[in-house]
């Protein structure tokens, strides 16, 4: 199980001064929508520069044209690339063949997906290398939760590892935990908390033990 930090409202500055912080007790460094709006692919390109030890994903949340996105990303540093489940297949296969030939990593993002267990079971056989079950900020407002969606990917998949993101803080660690996803993505619960390194090496802790 890998912990995973996502930095969604950062500058590039700021990003690397966080990510300093709990450097030793996370393994990916996510480089959120928002960074990569604001900034482009440079984030990923300078932070896997400054960072060379920490695997760094590239959140473009790819809808079309994945093939030569993907290919972007993997030029600037990028080890994972994540598209929408809600994508086509033959967006999806384009993503897949693209990470291949440059020995990256896709991460597939199920938010939006109605019938999660169809589309696991598709996605398996595309190839993809993690499924995340994700809430979104506006689904975690209203107080929906990703743990059964997990528990319904887990059960279906054959070769996908499964990643959980969405809302993740100490407190609801041990039961995420329990779940036992391959792949465990933090962003305000370790942004937002006052001792950034406490509550990584923590988690990473509770992690390694889980």
């Amino acid at each position: 199980m890998e912990l995973q930090l996502a930095l969604d409202l950062v500058n590039i500055p700021e990003a690397k001064k966080l990510i300093k912080e709990v450097e030793a007790y996370i393994d990916i460094v996510e480089i959120g929508t928002p960074v990569v709006i604001n900034e482009g692919l440079r984030a990923v390109k300078e932070i896997k520069e400054a960072f060379p030890n920490l695997k760094v994903l590239a959140d473009l949340k790819v809808m079309d044209a994945a093939g030569y996105e993907v290919m972007k990303a993997a030029e600037a540093g990028a080890d994972i690339i994540t598209i929408l489940g809600v994508a086509e297949d033959m967006t999806i296969k384009g993503a897949v063949e693209e990470a291949k030939k440059q020995q990256k990593l896709i991460l597939v993002d199920m938010i939006g997906v109605k019938d999660i267990e169809r589309r696991a079971k598709e996605l398996d056989e595309l190839g993809v290398d993690y499924i995340c079950v994700h809430t979104g900020y506006d689904l975690q407002a209203v107080g929906k939760n990703s743990f059964e969606d997990l528990m319904t990917i887990k059960r279906i998949v054959k070769n996908t590892k499964v990643a959980i993101a969405g809302g993740i803080k100490l407190s609801t660690l041990p039961e995420v935990i329990k779940a036992k996803p391959d792949l465990v993505i933090v962003g305000g619960g370790i942004t937002g908390e006052e001792d950034k390194k406490a509550v990584a090496a923590e988690m990473q802790r509770l992690i390694k033990q889980g």
